[in-house]
């Protein structure tokens, strides 16, 4: 089942394109990993897709109500000292569904309560997100965009700031994320070990070029290229 097709997708600021003529198709169960080099084009996907800025050519297709897709920013995006609780900052991720109510009623409690209990930090709840580590504060941003879908989540270099073993940690619980529950990933990334570019598909901005394709066969790619 496709969730989302981009079809020669051209976008840009300002009449400068910064990804030309990119097509590719995000199906139901997909782990598409996003790498390159910064300024390469990966942020302005992600903008495109959440319909942040527009195409300047070409399209993209939803078979998915856009309300279903979660996003997880980048931590650096995220004001640390803010005086917010863990619930207050999850619950934030289901203002969608509120529509014209103005305050969270008993669902998106219990929507915010299972997707901190999903990740195992339900004992976190009360907490100041200020007083977390850094690799707490990236499962309740992870617990924020879970509390948006349980289709599909767009993760914004996800391991920024994290040491080893948060980052091996972190990595795990996406992979568990998207084959026990699962939900379709498209995850920004800037490490280039095994466990990023883990996944069945990958776009790689690369220079004048997009590889678009399976994991497998970019990892073959690139050692013909050595």
């Amino acid at each position: 089942m496709n969730l989302i097709n981009v079809n020669h997708l051209t976008l840009g600021y300002e009449h400068q394109k910064v990804i030309q003529d990119l097509s590719f198709t995000v199906e139901k169960g997909d782990f598409i990993t996003i790498i390159g080099a910064n300024g390469s084009g990966k942020s302005t996907l992600v903008k495109g897709l959440l319909g942040l800025i527009k195409p300047m050519q070409g399209d993209i297709q939803y078979h998915i109500d856009t309300k279903q897709i979660g996003y997880m920013p980048q931590e650096t995006k995220i004001d640390a000292t803010f005086p917010a609780s863990v619930e207050e900052i999850v619950l934030s991720g289901t203002l969608n569904r509120l529509g014209h109510r103005p305050f969270y009623g008993k669902k998106e409690r219990k929507l915010a309560d299972d997707s901190l209990a999903l990740l195992d930090i339900l004992d976190l709840k009360k907490k100041s997100f200020a007083d977390l580590s850094g690799g707490q504060r990236q499962k309740v941003l992870l617990s924020r965009a879970l509390s948006a879908t349980r289709e599909l989540l767009i993760l914004d270099e996800p391991s920024n700031n994290l040491d080893f073993s948060s980052r091996e940690e972190f990595y795990k619980i996406i992979h568990r994320l998207n084959k026990e529950e699962g939900i379709t990933i498209l995850m920004i990334t800037h490490d280039l070990d095994m466990h990023a570019i883990a996944g069945n598909k990958i776009i790689a901005f690369e220079d004048q070029e997009i590889f678009v394709g399976k994991i497998e066969d970019y990892r073959r790619k690139m050692h013909e290229s050595l």
